[in-house]
């Protein structure tokens, strides 16, 4: 196993190298998620990239192999237990193991005063952002624990510390993801599996369309950001890679900011 918690690589290997690792990023289609499958791929993995639909995984797929990359596709809605269940059994088949998992898909039904959430939207921002990583974990780290070890990345967000406006129950459960790594890095770093957080501020993806979109919401959100810009999705890459790799093989339960300042300011 290319195992990415091994501190002990040769001298001439370098500390990004993911050659041999099986590394799997859900919400890849686009966006962070896709900019994400796209470096690690480029630094060997190959990746699994999974979305809710076939045809956004397979485009992504194409850009991988056109850069001379390793990727397949397989989609899975993570707010679909059926479809977790059946999304690992496929890489138990296929792979016989798992050494990274990016949690990334996300949903964000609702922008809005927190008094008017309606039980559709909060049932939906649960299931996927909470259930959907929740069990994601546990089947990634299944078969993490059986192939010796692997890095586990959630994707949260600042809202997780600081409630976005008009975000409340999206925000709620970017900090249940918080405390979720936490209390994965706690009771897998005896199994050789690292478990962190990635937390991006304002980042320019269609996800975020309605906050970077609007000139009014933007220009109040960066006066709370020191670099004074929104960030592009490739931004967010780097931190992921380092995370999942050998040049981080001592962290483990971290959240590590992405915002340009965003939680400074």
């Amino acid at each position: 196993m290319s195992d990415p918690n091994n501190s002990a690589a040769p001298s001439n290997v370098s500390l990004f190298d993911l050659t041999g690792n099986i590394a799997l990023v859900t919400g890849a289609s686009r966006g962070i998620g896709e900019s994400i499958a796209q470096l690690l791929a480029s630094h060997g993995a190959h990746v699994i990239v999974s979305s809710r639909k076939m045809e956004g995984c397979a485009a992504v797929v194409e850009k991988i192999k056109a850069e001379g990359g390793s990727a397949e596709a397989i989609p899975c809605h993570i707010g679909d237990m059926d479809q977790i269940n059946t999304l690992f059994e496929q890489i138990k088949d296929q792979h016989g193991k798992l050494d990274i998992l990016v949690n990334n898909a996300a949903t964000n039904p609702y922008f809005g005063h927190i008094l008017d959430t309606d039980i559709g939207a909060f049932q939906k921002t649960v299931d996927v952002n909470i259930r959907g990583y929740f069990f994601m974990s546990t089947e990634g780290a299944k078969l993490m624990r059986a192939g010796g070890g692997g890095a586990i990345v959630n994707v949260a967000s600042v809202n997780g510390v600081i409630p976005g406006p008009f975000q409340g129950i999206y925000s709620i459960t970017k900090a249940a993801v918080i405390s979720m790594t936490k209390a994965f890095a706690k009771e897998c770093a005896g199994l050789n599996i690292r478990v962190n957080a990635l937390l991006p501020g304002a980042t320019d993806t269609k996800f975020a369309a309605t906050l970077v979109n609007n000139d009014a919401i933007k220009k109040q959100l960066l006066q709370h950001v020191p670099l004074n810009r929104v960030a592009e999705p490739s931004e967010m890459a780097g931190a992921v890679l380092y995370l999942v790799s050998r040049a981080s093989s001592y962290t483990t339960g971290t959240c590590l900011n992405v915002d340009g300042g965003y939680l400074i300011s």
